[in-house]
Order: C-alpha cells, then sequence, then structure tokens
C-alpha cells in the first residue's frame, strides 16, 4: 500500500503529516515504528490531521515509538500553516487532547501558536510518582551533586529542565534516556538542560521520550521558559536558541498561557509505502 503524506519541518524538528480528512487511514504501531526509523522516511513526531469539528482541526501525535503524546509546538504550527494554503485563512484552530490551539500566520512560513495553560504546582498533573514529590524542585540523585534539582512543567506533554553553565557539554545521549525512564515518571519525560545567554535568550540541548536527541522542540522551548521565569532566571518572554533557528516564547503575564512563535518549512509531499 502506498499514501500520500507531507514532510514538513520547524527549525529541523521534523514531522510526517498524514490527512485523514477524507481518507480512513490507521497505521499500526509497528508500521508507525517502520516509517519513523531514520533509515527509511525518518521523524520526530508523525502526526494526523482529522475532521474538522466545531471550527477546529483535530490533530493526533505519535512519537518514533509509536506511543501516541498530547503535544507538539513545532509540529502544531506546520499543520497550521499546511491548512491555512487549503483555505487561504491566516487564523487556523486545531484540537488535541481536548485543548484548543489557536494559530495564526503572521507572514510568509512565520506562525504563532497558543499553547495554552503550562501545569506545574500539582505533582499529578506533570505527573510524577507521588505527591511526596515537589514538581519545582525535583532532585534525581545520580545529577544532584553536577547539576542540582530539575523543573517539572507539563505542556501537553511532561517535561524536565535543568538549568545548567553550558548546554552543549551534556553528553545527553548517555543521559536523556536514563532521565526519560526514570521511575519518577510514569509516563516518562522530556529532558532539557538550558543555558541562560541573558535574561531574554536561553541555549538549550534537548532529549525528547521516545524520539532521542532532537534538533528542535517546541514544547520543550515553552517549558524552559516557563521554569525560568519561575526560578527567577529568565523573563517571561524568551527566545529559546536551537541548531538552526529560535523560537520565542511568551509566557504571558496577563492570561498565563504560552504563546509560541517561529519559522516553518516549506511542505514537501511524499509517498509511505507501508
Amino acid at each position: 500500500m502506498e499514501l500520500k503524506a507531507y514532510k514538513m519541518d520547524g527549525l529541523g524538528n521534523d514531522f510526517v503529516i498524514i490527512d485523514r480528512r477524507k481518507d480512513d487511514v490507521n497505521l499500526s504501531k509497528e508500521e508507525i515504528i517502520k516509517i519513523g526509523n531514520r533509515n527509511n522516511i525518518g521523524f520526530d513526531q508523525i502526526i494526523f490531521i482529522e475532521k474538522e469539528t466545531k471550527g477546529a482541526f483535530p490533530i493526533t501525535i505519535y512519537n518514533p515509538d509509536g506511543i501516541e503524546v498530547g503535544a507538539c509546538g513545532n509540529g502544531s504550527r506546520c499543520i497550521a500553516f499546511l491548512i491555512s494554503k487549503e483555505n487561504n485563512q491566516n487564523l487556523i484552530k486545531l484540537s488535541a487532547e481536548k485543548k484548543i490551539l489557536q494559530a495564526e500566520i503572521l507572514s510568509e512560513k512565520i506562525v504563532k501558536i497558543n499553547m495554552g495553560f503550562p501545569e506545574f504546582e500539582d505533582w499529578n498533573k506533570i505527573p510524577l510518582k507521588s505527591g511526596e514529590l515537589n514538581p519545582k524542585i525535583l532532585e534525581l540523585d545520580f545529577l544532584k551533586k553536577e547539576y542540582g534539582n530539575g523543573f517539572c512543567v507539563n505542556v501537553g506533554n511532561p517535561h524536565i529542565v535543568f538549568f545548567v553553565e553550558d548546554c552543549s557539554k551534556i553528553d545527553i545521549k548517555n543521559i536523556g534516556p536514563k532521565i526519560e525512564n526514570h521511575n519518577y515518571f510514569p509516563e516518562r519525560v522530556n529532558v532539557t538542560f538550558a543555558q541562560v545567554i541573558d535574561d531574554k535568550n536561553i541555549k538549550v540541548n534537548v532529549w525528547e521520550r521516545g524520539a532521542g536527541q532532537t534538533k528542535a522542540c517546541g514544547t520543550a522551548a515553552c517549558a524552559t521558559v516557563v521554569a525560568g521565569y519561575q526560578k527567577e532566571l529568565t523573563n517571561n518572554n524568551c527566545n529559546i536558541h536551537f541548531k538552526e533557528g529560535r523560537l520565542n516564547i511568551d509566557f504571558n503575564r496577563s492570561d498565563g498561557q504560552i504563546y509560541m512563535t517561529g519559522p516553518v518549512s516549506d511542505i514537501k509531499e511524499i509517498k509511505l509505502k507501508i
């Protein structure tokens, strides 16, 4: 079987996009894993666009390990751009896990999206293993001496952020999986090591659960600004720097929501052989 799909990326964070609005396409976990292999097509996430409901386009997101996830910031911006090209509208509504994501095409390939409210007060909403763990000051024994405490926040998926002097020196391929699969995190966790350049600029090194080290991660950028602002290390509005560019994250003080702005790639049509 051959399927029509799209390939897009945001700052190198890449996605396979399948449109299910007209054709009922179902892929097994094994088929998703096969497509996600970098020796095949490869992706950081595969995203399905569902039929429009109440003015919003639902999206369903899977990591390369075939596990469904609740949010993908860069992927959502790519989907919004793709749909805007179809209907020639600058305002697009998506929905993911019952949350409405409002996106705006600001200029050619620059997309802003509202990622909603972060959760960092309630351990059960991260989620963490138990209420004895403090999401804002989380100690992992094998990291405490060198990197201190992590800040946990859910922005549609769970994240932990550590602030370090030089994030490029972190051996994230070694340490990332250990944190991701730590028993404190019943749904595993995304990991960010963040380096504050100044109060409005942060450099990051990211490990995504089920995907590994990624060139960029929108929800990690959101989590980093929330953590930096709550820890009084940064402003509430920051540029997050990745290898291939930057995202602007505004943890808005007036409404408490997160707004992400950044570039998306061209839309490339591809064929998937299943």
